[in-house]
C-alpha cells in the first residue's frame, strides 16, 4: 500500500476567531498545522492551540511576504495554504489524500466557492481554481499586492472534486467593507504600472464584469444572493478604476 506525502497546513491570522474554528476542524487530520499570527487580541490563538497548531508570531507587512513566511516555517514539503476564513468542503480531504500518493506535479489547484451572504455559491456555477496544495520546493508566493498568489515552477493539476468555501462575507456590509479596503490597496500598484485607458475601463468594464459573473459564470443559479454578489463585484471593478483616476488627478496637482 502506497503512503501519501505528509502534509503541513499553513495559515496567517489576525483576529480570526469568528471563522478559524470552522477552518481548523476540517484540516485537523494533517500531520502539521502552522499558524503565523500578527498580534491577535481575540480568541484566535486559543482556538489554534485547541486544534494542536504550532503558533508562530511576526508583525504583518503584506499578504504575500507573510504567507511565504508561514510556508517557510512548515516542516513538510507538501503544503496546503488556506486563509483563516476558508473551509474545506465535505469529501475534499479524501481527494487531497489520494492526490498526495506519489504526486507527479508541483501542485494542485482547488476550486473555490464563495460565500454569498446567506448562502454558498452553487456547485454548478463557475468556480475559480486556486493553487493551494503544492510542493513548497517548487512554488512560492508572488509579489502581487493584496491578491498575492502561489506560482509553481512545474506542472499543476486541478482537483475539481476537492473544493473549498471562502467563508468570509457573511453579509453585504462585510463585502462592501472588503471591497473598499482591497480597491484602495491596489491603487499604488496600478499607479506604478501606469495602466492605460482608465476612464474607458471605469465606464465599460463594470457592466461587462456583471454580465460575465451573472450569466457566463452562472451566478444566477444562486438566486438573489448571486445577483447581489455580481453587482457588488462590478462595483469593486468600478471602484478600482475610480480611485486610480482620483489618485492620478491628485498626482498631477501635486497633492
Amino acid at each position: 500500500m502506497k503512503v501519501r506525502e505528509p502534509l503541513s497546513v499553513v495559515l496567517i491570522t489576525f483576529n480570526n476567531a469568528d471563522t478559524l474554528e470552522r477552518c481548523l476542524v476540517e484540516v485537523d487530520w494533517a500531520e502539521e498545522i502552522v499558524v503565523l499570527d500578527s498580534g491577535s487580541t481575540d480568541d484566535t490563538l486559543t482556538i489554534a492551540e485547541r486544534h494542536g497548531a504550532r503558533i508562530e508570531h511576526h508583525p504583518f507587512d503584506d499578504f504575500g511576504p507573510q504567507k511565504q513566511r508561514a510556508i517557510d516555517m512548515a516542516r513538510h514539503d507538501w503544503v496546503l495554504n488556506l486563509d483563516a476564513d476558508e473551509v474545506l468542503s465535505p469529501g475534499t480531504r479524501q481527494v487531497i489524500e489520494q492526490a498526495l500518493v506519489a504526486p507527479r506535479v508541483a501542485g494542485f489547484r482547488l476550486p473555490r466557492r464563495e460565500r454569498m451572504f446567506w448562502g454558498v455559491q452553487h456547485r454548478l456555477s463557475h468556480r475559480n481554481g486556486h493553487l493551494r496544495l503544492f510542493d513548497r520546493r517548487r512554488a512560492r508566493m508572488n509579489a502581487t499586492p493584496v491578491h498575492a498568489a502561489v506560482e509553481a515552477t512545474g506542472p499543476v493539476r486541478t482537483l475539481w472534486w476537492a473544493d473549498f468555501v471562502n467563508d468570509g462575507d457573511a453579509d453585504i456590509e462585510t463585502r462592501v467593507e472588503k471591497i473598499n479596503r482591497y480597491s484602495s490597496g491596489l491603487v499604488v500598484d496600478k499607479l506604478r504600472r501606469r495602466q492605460r485607458f482608465t476612464g474607458l475601463r471605469m465606464v465599460f468594464y463594470p457592466p461587462v464584469f456583471f454580465l460575465r459573473q451573472y450569466l457566463i459564470k452562472r451566478y444566477f443559479l444562486s438566486g438573489w444572493a448571486g445577483f447581489i454578489a455580481s453587482v457588488s463585484g462590478a462595483f469593486y471593478v468600478f471602484l478600482k478604476y475610480a480611485k486610480l483616476h482620483e489618485a492620478r488627478r491628485a498626482r498631477r496637482r501635486g497633492q
